[in-house]
């Protein structure tokens, strides 16, 4: 399996984004799930979620504080990787 994901650390706080398919922020139950496979490839740190739709519109999921601040980047500026 292969994820697009991010580890970002930006004014004092450090976190990690993946990319997941837009059915998976949808449904919170799911998400929460996905969240918790993700802590063994981020221990420690607060996972952000991250789908787009058709038109390539970002929705976030996650703690409220850290997907605040990912929204507020331009999806240009987050280095993701695979």
């Amino acid at each position: 399996m292969t994820i697009q994901g991010a580890v970002i650390r930006k004014q004092g706080v450090t976190f990690a984004a993946v990319v997941v398919k837009r059915h998976v922020v949808d449904d919170r139950t799911h998400a929460d799930q996905v969240i918790l496979s993700f802590a063994l490839l981020f221990p420690g740190l607060p996972i952000v979620l991250m789908a787009q739709d058709s038109r390539g519109i970002p929705t976030y999921y996650g703690r409220g504080d850290t997907a605040q601040f990912m929204a507020s980047m331009p999806l240009d500026a987050v280095p993701w990787r695979e």
